[in-house]
Formats: C-alpha cells, sequence, structure tokens
C-alpha cells in the first residue's frame, strides 16, 4: 500500500516520512542505512510533539489530525456521513488501516536491522515535548491506541471523525494560541504559540467583577449570542493580561482561539479575519498593551474592522485589548483647543476621531492599583499558595518595603515579592 494512492490526504505535514517508509515496505527501497534515518526522523518528531508507546501509531495519528483537506474541515463543521465525499475519506481511512498493521519487525529482519523496535514501545527519558498541549497530546495518544484496535474501516473513520468533532483540525485545531508572521511582503500566516503560559482566573487574586464581566462577555461570545468587543485599560501590574491568558486557558475546550496581533500588524487585520472566519472555532484577536502616539495612524485599521467598514466582522471574531490609557490614543492638551500648533483648523474633528476608537469597544473594564489592605490580602494569598511560613506581621512589613521600591502596588508587585522570598530570602524553602 503505497502513500502515493492516498485521494484527500496527500498533503500531509510529514508525507516524506510515510512516502519514505512507504517505499522501505514495498521494497523500493532495501537499505538498513534508510531505515534507519526514516527511524532516527519519528523519534526527533515524537520528542518534539512529546509521543510515546507506539511511535508509529502515534506518526501516523498526528499525519491524521493535523492535515486540513476538504474532509477534515468540513467535519469542524458538519457531520459528514455519506455522498461522494464520505467514500473517498473512507478510501484513504482503508489504507491508513492498513498502513497501522505494517509488520515493522518483519521488515527489520528483511532489511537486516533491528531499528524499528525502538518504534514499538517508546519510553521518553522525561516528560517531552512542547508543541502541544498535555490534554490534546495524550488524546492523540489515546486516538493511536483505539485506531490500532478498530475493527472494520468503517470503524476508523467513524474515530477519526469524533476527533475532528472534538478538536477540529490542523493549526488551528491543536493549539489554543497562536501569533502572526510576515515577512519580505509574503501574506501573513498563523503560526502557533508552543508554550503558553498556565493561568487560571483563579490564580488572580481580587479583581473579581473584572474577571465576571469579562467570563460573562466571553461565554456569550462561545454560545454564538451577541458579544462585545473589550478593552481592558488601567493601571500596569493590575492583571490585565493575565486575565486574557486565563480566558483562553478556561475556554479552550469549548472551541475558543486566541491569536495576538501586534500594533505594527494591525495592517494585516482583514487579512487575518479573513483566513478563520469559515473555521468552527470561536477567536479572539487580542491586542496587548495597545496605545497611540500622534503620528501613528495604525489605529485607522483597528477602527475600520471594529465598526465602520462596508464588510461585516464575521461573527466568531471578537477584539480583545488590553491598555494602560483608557482612550488609546495620545491626547495632548492642544487637541481640546480650536486651533493648535500643527495649524489644523478643525482640532475638535481631531480629538473626536481620536476618541472614538476607544468607544467602539463596546465594554470597557477597568483595572486600578490595590489600596494597602488588597495589597496586604493579594500577599497573604499568595504567600499561603507558595507554602510560605512566616509571622504576618513580618511578612506584610516585607511586603511594604518591597513595593515602596519597586513600582507601587499592584499584583505583579506582590508576585515579584514572593519570588524575591523564596528565592533570596528563604532559599531552599
Amino acid at each position: 500500500m503505497k502513500y502515493e494512492e492516498l485521494v484527500l490526504y496527500r498533503n500531509l505535514k510529514h508525507g516524506d516520512i510515510l512516502e519514505g517508509m512507504s517505499r522501505l515496505y514495498e521494497g523500493e527501497e532495501g537499505d538498513a542505512a534508510f531505515a534507519a534515518r526514516m527511524v532516527g526522523e519519528i523519534l526527533e518528531l515524537s520528542g518534539k510533539y512529546g509521543f510515546s508507546g507506539n511511535l508509529w501509531h502515534a506518526f501516523l495519528t498526528y499525519c491524521l489530525v493535523n492535515n486540513e483537506n476538504v474532509f477534515s474541515r468540513a467535519m469542524e463543521m458538519r457531520d459528514v456521513s455519506g455522498g461522494s465525499l464520505y467514500e473517498a475519506a473512507l478510501k484513504d481511512m482503508s489504507k491508513f488501516r492498513k498502513f497501522f498493521h505494517w509488520k515493522l519487525e518483519n521488515l527489520g529482519k528483511r532489511l537486516g536491522t533491528e531499528v524499528f523496535s525502538l518504534l514499538l514501545n517508546y519510553i521518553p527519558p522525561v516528560e517531552e515535548g512542547e508543541t502541544f498541549n498535555k490534554r490534546v497530546r495524550d488524546r492523540i495518544i489515546g486516538l493511536a491506541a483505539e485506531l490500532n484496535r478498530a475493527e472494520s474501516d468503517e470503524e476508523f473513520l467513524l474515530s477519526v471523525k469524533a476527533f475532528y468533532r472534538e478538536y477540529g483540525v490542523g493549526v488551528l485545531g491543536l493549539h489554543k494560541a497562536f501569533r502572526i508572521r510576515a515577512e519580505g511582503g509574503a501574506l501573513p500566516r498563523i503560526e502557533p504559540i508552543r508554550r503558553v503560559q498556565h493561568t487560571a482566573l483563579s490564580d488572580i487574586v481580587g479583581m473579581e467583577p473584572q474577571k465576571e464581566l469579562l467570563m460573562q462577555n466571553t461565554e456569550a461570545f462561545l454560545k454564538g449570542r451577541k458579544a462585545n468587543n473589550v478593552l481592558l485599560f488601567g493601571d500596569a501590574g493590575t492583571g490585565k493580561s493575565s486575565c486574557i491568558k486565563g480566558i483562553i486557558n478556561k475556554y479552550y475546550a469549548d472551541g475558543l482561539r486566541i491569536i495576538e496581533l501586534y500594533k505594527h500588524q494591525l495592517k494585516y487585520l482583514s487579512d487575518v479575519i479573513a483566513m478563520v472566519k469559515h473555521r468552527n472555532y470561536r477567536f479572539i484577536i487580542y491586542m496587548d498593551d495597545l496605545s497611540f502616539e500622534d503620528q501613528e495612524v495604525e489605529y485607522k485599521y483597528l477602527k475600520a474592522v471594529i465598526e465602520g467598514g462596508l464588510e461585516k466582522k464575521p461573527d466568531n471574531v471578537l477584539i480583545y485589548a488590553t491598555s494602560n490609557r483608557r482612550h488609546l490614543i495620545h491626547e495632548g492638551f492642544k487637541d481640546r483647543l480650536d486651533r493648535g500648533a500643527d495649524d489644523d483648523v478643525h482640532e475638535s474633528d481631531t480629538m473626536q476621531e481620536k476618541l472614538s476608537l476607544a468607544s467602539r469597544f463596546g465594554i470597557t473594564i477597568y483595572f486600578g492599583r490595590p489600596d494597602k489592605k488588597e495589597y496586604d490580602h493579594i500577599v497573604r494569598v499568595l504567600s499561603e499558595r507558595y507554602g510560605i511560613t512566616m509571622p504576618e506581621e513580618e511578612l506584610l512589613l516585607l511586603a511594604n518595603r518591597f513595593e515602596l521600591s519597586h513600582g507601587g502596588r499592584s499584583g505583579r508587585t506582590a508576585e515579584q515579592f514572593i519570588h524575591y522570598l523564596l528565592g533570596v530570602v528563604l532559599p531552599g524553602k
């Protein structure tokens, strides 16, 4: 059974490995050195993706869940259980099922090598892999075992379909967060962020009304109800960015994905939306620490997309931004005069243009610095969370001394203080 005979699953990300193994199995390649090269590449991928157990099965399963084609994309949106597309997918699954049951031990004997035994029960020396979060990685490994047990092509296909319905397919299905890469004038592309900080909303001490409002809006969005773009603004270190991380970690399993976009990439905003608007996920386009100076005009791209352009923003996209500025764009005193130093005849119109960007976010959430009582509460909670045993009076005295020389009271300062205690004051505890 040759790789070239596949109909839908032809353009595999690591198709060269499957093609090479196919040539070995069909006798078109008979070199033990070539076999060692194929096994080495599968081992390298397994370290990257964190696979264990039967690596041949895990590799084949990854090929299936990562490949975006007309069938797998359709399965994201609806169940495909009949017709020509289903039949084409069933034929490919029949071929993959045969790949699963190749006798690699016999292939090794024919080639005079035992190298394939390395793939059959791989135990990593440590828990490897930074590409997938643990939940996705374990599900892929579990699916590999399930596919190996399938007693028919139809049962094999049903298991793959169930994965598509639960997780989706390809980069957007297997990852929770993404960034934009654009080089040399080429169209932007979406790349996964391999290691997303696992912050939970419960890790953020305080800010309960702010978190609740953000969760309410996000849950409405995920359920297909009307939801608003959100601006989180306020003092530095108060948990704005942490709330966004908490949101994606909390709702990833419900189909939420987040795409990080930097200010200088706003010109690609419409292109990014076009790439995701037909996928069966809910996307938050996230802009951290967003603000503009007088000479920067990138905010005009954002204004047009949020509200005002001719093309309707798709229902599966929202924009969440954080900023230390309420109005996002620098506003000088001259903007409130009828005439300014730059001789703008209609300075009041200029001011309205600047203020209108923030007003296009349907929800604005303020994050303010904690007062002393709130700051002390954050310190107490964090010290308990990290297992610090110290008299409370001494703890708070050190905490207040620390904040005086480290930017003032904030959740970030409290966490930095705890790290200081663990690393310097109480090493080894």
